[in-house]
């Protein structure tokens, strides 16, 4: 039965034409960037180019799965979080932990296994750590972000083994703008929340070669609009009957268990407010470039209550006090002589702190963290079918909580990586190699009520490799398989958590003596396209040793659940698929069908299925493309999960309509335009399975937005 349900979906995401809209166009954004093709500035931005990676590689000939979101695509997708941000790119769910702290979900894969990167470096935040933790790299920004999966992920280090997030922004200038002063400007408005928010870049030739930049942004939210009650039924259920019983005498203070069974149409405590400002400076030469930034990130926001449906539960209403002051250097030296091509390096510093608040605005706890991350690389020169590239990246972490619930230690991290990649392009054939070594240190320093508990210092050296090839059916068809074989450090949460947190609702306790995660996986990917069409999809097998994760034990610890982390061996497979059709041209216009689907099944060997496993997907949409103005209608369905692990509940199933319309009043010649959408038209309860909070936070309801660009 399984496989018959698992072959008729990914027939049907052959037959739909899947969803790369934004990819494939050649109309609105993508002829926009087109036209400006001769002006060094805007060069690049309709390139099917992909960056990350380390080897900038044209993406038909990429050995993984990759995104890239850009143009009209990402003015239409732009949310507060990354996470909600990529919500409809394939093979990505969301954490979705309100909407300010969203990341990234990847294959199944969350957490510690998910590198967000900033122009190839890490956001250098916390987010890693909870899932009520914000990740510090702003959306409205961006100018590009690409999602990377596969074995070519692992050069970012052993934690992106589930993928690399990488968000491109122009904080350090590339080029020089022809004109005296480049502007862009972005402003938009979303019902749900009653969002608005505004960003702003001005890009100044200083001379022929140097460039200077500021940016700025602010959104301010309230708490967001919910399609019905905040609780499921069966929360509701558990609530009310609790609401008969008589208080418990040794609660100081008695919750109203029926009035949380009432909650809905708006979600409390999800209001937010974020501003950012940067600036940098970089000299741009015939032989290299070199330059500098530096960023500041204030935000305040809330999250989604765990509300308490039974006496014993607690249930507290925690808002996050969050800021971040970053420097950024980057360098490149084009050597173009004998073995190398081109040095590189990039550099990263940031001091983070966040403020947990008690409702009274009082600061509960504490986090500190800061750190460092730099990568130096050297590019070879191309040597007929032969290229290259070997480097090295340094990491550094120094982290502290302090407060009454303190569930992590003050520790530190050091980890040190050597990475190669060589690649072989034999036309038909290409043929690509990778190796990774990582060596991490890290230390705990553990409260004096937890001393019993670690101690000491951990040191773990592992090893990573990949193999892979591709070969062309045709001049439009790509074949292509890789193997990988990674090893991954456990995090300093998974190894020294031990006490409650505020911001989850949860008492965490993770395990010191963890090993060295490991796995093996293989990926088979098939791309192509034709005259009226383009087609994407791919399969993957990872199987692990010591995978390592967060299950809930059914206990309670200071009124919260308990979260414990384990290690076992581990199996994850799942498939993805993507493509378009134009059915129709008329002139300079057309009619586009797209759909995407993804998959991802996971199982614990000898316990079951993996926590928190995003289900089935298949969203199909229409759209009708012209040179001034677009116009899209979607349908995404999600199927119910109820492949679940220990005290984990069952997740329905959902369908959501979403409709948008890209106008250009002017054309491609006025850097001016509109899109108008609105998500989730009929208004429907919908729950992520990836989200420790589905039961109590559901999706935004019906959501109306317009967004205003100006780029000249």
């Amino acid at each position: 039965m399984r496989f018959r349900l698992l072959s008729g979906c990914a027939l049907a995401a052959v037959l739909l034409p899947a969803a790369a809209y934004a990819e494939t166009s050649d109309t609105g954004a993508d002829a926009a960037a087109t036209s400006k093709k001769d002006d060094p500035y805007h060069a690049g931005q309709g390139s099917e180019i992909v960056v990350t990676g380390v080897l900038p590689t044209n993406r038909q000939d990429m050995l993984s799965s990759v995104a890239v979101v850009q143009g009209s695509e990402l003015t239409q997708s732009l949310r507060p979080s990354i996470g909600e941000t990529l919500q409809h790119q394939p093979g990505v769910s969301a954490t979705s932990f309100g909407p300010s702290a969203s990341r990234p979900v990847l294959r199944g894969l969350q957490g510690e296994r998910v590198r967000i990167l900033t122009d190839g470096i890490g956001s250098i935040d916390v987010s890693n750590t909870s899932v009520d933790h914000a990740v510090v790299v702003n959306p409205l920004l961006a100018e590009r972000i690409e999602v990377l999966r596969g074995p070519q992920s692992l050069l970012y280090g052993s934690s992106a083994i589930g993928g690399v997030v990488n968000v491109i922004d122009k904080r350090i200038p590339t080029k020089v703008p022809t004109e005296a002063v480049h502007v862009g400007a972005l402003a938009s408005y979303g019902s749900a929340a009653d969002e608005r928010s505004f960003s702003g870049a001005v890009d100044v030739p200083l001379s022929s070669q140097w460039v200077a930049h500021v940016d700025g942004s602010y959104l301010k939210s309230d708490d967001v609009r919910i399609g019905g009650h905040a609780l499921t039924p069966a929360l509701r259920g558990e609530a009310l009957a609790s609401s008969l019983q008589p208080a418990d005498p040794a609660d100081a203070e008695p919750i109203d268990f029926a009035a949380n069974a009432g909650i809905k149409g708006k979600l409390p405590n999800t209001a937010a407010k974020t501003w950012t400002a940067g600036a940098g400076i970089a000299y741009i030469g015939d032989s290299g470039n070199f330059g500098v930034s530096y960023g500041h990130y204030d935000s305040l926001y809330g999250v989604p209550v765990r509300y308490a449906t039974q006496a014993g539960e607690e249930q507290e209403a925690p808002r996050l006090k969050l800021k971040q002051d970053r420097v950024d250097a980057r360098a490149e030296i084009d050597v173009n002589s004998g073995f190398l091509d081109k040095v590189s390096m990039r550099l990263g510093y940031a001091d983070y702190s966040h403020f947990e608040l008690e409702e009274d605005g009082s600061v509960g706890t504490a986090f500190y963290n800061k750190g460092m991350e730099g990568r130096l690389e050297f590019t070879q020169a191309k040597q007929g079918a032969w290229r290259g590239v070997t480097g090295g990246q340094l990491f550094t972490r120094d982290f502290n909580v302090v407060g009454d619930e303190a569930f992590l230690p003050k520790n530190s991290t050091s980890q040190v990586g050597l990475f190669t990649l060589q690649q072989l392009d034999y036309g038909a054939l290409k043929l690509e190699a990778g190796a990774r070594y990582e060596h991490t240190n890290l230390s705990a320093n553990p409260l004096a009520d937890q001393s019993q508990f670690f101690d000491g210092s951990r040191t773990f050296d592992a090893v990573s490799g990949s193999l892979g090839a591709s070969y062309a059916l045709s001049d439009d068809w790509r074949v292509g398989l890789n193997l990988s074989r990674t090893e991954r450090a456990p995090s300093a949460e998974e190894l020294f958590a031990n006490g409650p947190h505020a911001g989850t609702e949860a008492f965490e306790i993770g395990n010191p003596d963890f090993k060295l995660e490991k796995s093996w996986g293989v990926e088979a990917i098939l791309r192509g396209k034709g005259t009226n069409y383009t087609f994407e999809a791919s399969a993957y097998h990872t199987w692990f040793s010591n995978f390592i994760y967060e299950g809930q034990t059914g206990a309670l610890e200071d009124g919260l659940p308990v979260y414990q982390s384990y290690q076992a061996d581990a199996r994850y497979y799942g498939f993805e698929a993507q493509g378009t059709l134009t059915l129709a041209r008329f002139g300079d216009s057309k009619i586009v069908a797209d759909a995407l689907g993804d998959y991802v099944h996971a199982n614990i060997v000898s316990v079951g299925p993996a926590p928190r496993i995003p289900p089935l997907r298949v969203l199909g949409g229409l759209s009708f493309q012209a040179p001034k103005f677009d116009l899209r209608g979607e349908v995404e369905h999600v199927t119910n999960q109820k492949r679940i692990s220990d005290f984990e509940t069952p997740t329905d199933g959902y369908t959501m309509v979403n409709a948008e319309v890209n106008v250009r009043p002017w054309g491609t010649e006025r850097p001016i335009s509109f899109a108008l959408s609105a998500n989730n038209i009929f208004d429907v309860v919908a729950r992520r399975a990836a989200s420790f909070l589905k039961d109590y936070a559901p999706l935004s309801g019906r959501d109306i937005r317009l967004t205003a660009k100006l780029d000249f």
